[in-house]
């Protein structure tokens, strides 16, 4: 009796046992559905959906299509300016040849001016010394002829003329022309004479 009594109580405790077991593992189990559960669920938050996903992948299309439009006027503008900037380098190509051809036009006519003043001033020295030539000659002539023809075409030159030859004459010649003057005449070349000697330095 007493042992079917103890055998009683040692099945009782292992239902009571395996009951205890089995509720505290549904728990367990339980609490790890929930916890699937949640995660699951933050996982679906978390996850885009399709449409979603879709227009995340559309909207770059569409913002590299708006950003290409709203730089296009900018493009634009660099276009132009690259224009308006390779018209002023043609035009200062332009301008540039053009100075050059001015500068060689101008170092031609410089050479020409150059040339054409040497032939002036060889021409000017040219008749100046044909003109002395001529002078020497004619003032010659004036010394081997008679002291009174001489004399009379004197009479009839114009005073700073006539001084200018007898002031090239040898001095026995001019005093022989004055000797056969007027009065008058020999005293308007002697003033003639003298002034042009004032007007030379002394010093």
């Amino acid at each position: 009796m007493v042992k079917a009594k103890a055998q009683r109580k040692k099945s009782r405790r292992r239902t009571q046992g395996r009951g205890t077991l089995v509720a505290i593992s549904a728990l367990l189990v339980g609490s790890a559905l929930i916890r699937l559960g949640d995660d699951a669920g933050q996982a679906f938050a978390k996850a885009p959906d399709a449409t979603e996903t879709q227009e995340r992948s559309a909207a770059p299309e569409y913002a590299a299509c708006e950003t290409l439009d709203d730089y296009q006027p900018m493009l634009d503008a660099f276009r132009q300016r690259e224009a308006r900037i390779t018209s002023q380098e043609v035009a200062l190509q332009d301008r540039m040849q053009a100075l050059k051809i001015a500068n060689q036009e101008i170092e031609r006519k410089l050479s020409e001016l150059t040339a054409a003043e040497e032939a002036l001033r060889d021409t000017i020295a040219l008749a100046d010394t044909a003109a002395e030539s001529d002078l020497d000659r004619l003032t010659k002539v004036y010394e081997n002829m008679k002291p009174k023809q001489a004399a009379a075409l004197f009479e009839e030159m114009d005073p700073s003329f006539a001084a200018g030859f007898i002031g090239r004459m040898r001095p026995e010649a001019a005093a022989a022309v004055m000797a056969g003057l007027s009065p008058e005449a020999a005293h308007a070349y002697s003033v003639v004479l003298a002034g042009r000697n004032t007007n030379v330095p002394t010093e």
